[in-house]
């Protein structure tokens, strides 16, 4: 039986797998987690089964957040592809927690963890950035607190959810990373 508080001990990220459809769906459905994501929430567990089958193993690096072997939330990382080569060197951090986990540093945990695994796993990443919405000031914590710069908000960046909105720049740079 799960309790309010967590051992971050027992954090674990793993490969997120078909069987853990049924975990996703329950903060995939939920709106407050979906409030910040640029995807709506999920509606089926056929969508659930699809982004598991056919999403998640686009990114880079793409792992479920789980306690014990429950998957919880997902955390990725995105390198930058395709034509632009200035940007060779970069990639994108993206994470999602199930709401009755917030608040209890698990998301800390988890960005520190792949932070760690990206460096290690792509000697040629020199930057990894996130973006955040403005008024995600609970994420924005999360980053700080595992070591990411503040660099910015970023003006009407993205259109989401019928409006546009300002996010803020997050980075963290290989060298101050010990891995």
């Amino acid at each position: 039986m799960e309790q309010d508080t967590f051992d971050l001990a027992q954090i674990s990220l793993r490969p997120l797998l078909l069987s853990d459809a049924d975990d996703f769906m329950v903060w995939a459905t939920d709106e407050r987690v979906a409030r910040f994501c640029i995807w709506e929430p999920y509606t089926s567990k056929d969508a659930a089964v699809d982004f598991i089958q056919n999403n998640a193993s686009k990114c880079s690096l793409f792992r479920a957040i789980c306690v014990g072997d429950r998957a919880i939330g997902s955390i990725s990382v995105q390198s930058y592809t395709g034509n632009d080569r200035a940007r060779a060197k970069s990639a994108e951090l993206g994470y999602v927690l199930g709401f009755k986990y917030w608040g209890k540093g698990i998301a800390t945990k988890a960005v520190k963890m792949v932070v760690e695994m990206a460096f290690a796993d792509f000697p040629y990443l020199e930057r990894l950035e996130a973006l955040v919405d403005v008024e995600n000031v609970a994420s924005q914590r999360v980053l700080e607190k595992a070591g990411f710069q503040r660099e910015g908000i970023l003006r009407k960046f993205l259109f989401m959810k019928g409006k546009s909105r300002d996010m803020v720049m997050f980075s963290v740079i290989s060298d101050e990373v010990r891995v």
